[in-house]
């Protein structure tokens, strides 16, 4: 039997920023669901490469650099009525890093900060949904829980 599970369920949820930017800070926060997500996009962490090419074997060393968690590109059908949109709305008009909580299917759920960098609408043609792209730059741990 297959583990694999569908994305059918999934949601995202936004808070205020954290008193404090750890696992225990992060479940304290009281989250608002964003409305009227279609697609959560991809996050985790990926490495930065760093190379070195030394004269004498012309082979490349390669390292783990920098980590980087990752970018949610958040794709939902516009509703500014929403009160997780709205609130989104508002960590784009922000400095601050909000709070996030990605929910899968099984229950497990996903907890970091995030500065939130756009939230373009775009209207499209007459048998479009009007919708919105919202960029989320993962600036914390990801914490599973």
């Amino acid at each position: 039997m297959s583990l694999a599970m569908t994305s059918a369920g999934s949601k995202l949820w936004i808070g205020l920023p954290p008193a404090t930017v750890n696992l225990a800070g992060l479940q304290a926060v009281s989250y608002t669901e964003v409305g009227e997500v279609v697609d959560i996009g991809e996050f985790g962490r990926t490495y930065n490469l760093v190379t070195h090419n030394p004269l004498g074997n012309r082979i490349t060393v390669k390292r783990k650099g920098s980590i980087n968690n990752g970018t949610l590109a958040v794709q939902m059908a516009y509703a500014p009525a929403d009160p997780g949109q709205t609130l989104l709305a508002a960590a784009v008009d922000s400095d601050s890093s909000y709070s996030y909580k990605v929910e899968l299917q099984d229950g497990t759920e996903f907890l970091f900060t995030a500065q939130a960098m756009g939230y373009p609408i775009q209207v499209g043609g007459v048998d479009s949904i009007t919708a919105s792209t919202c960029n989320v730059e993962i600036d914390s741990p990801i914490w599973r829980v």
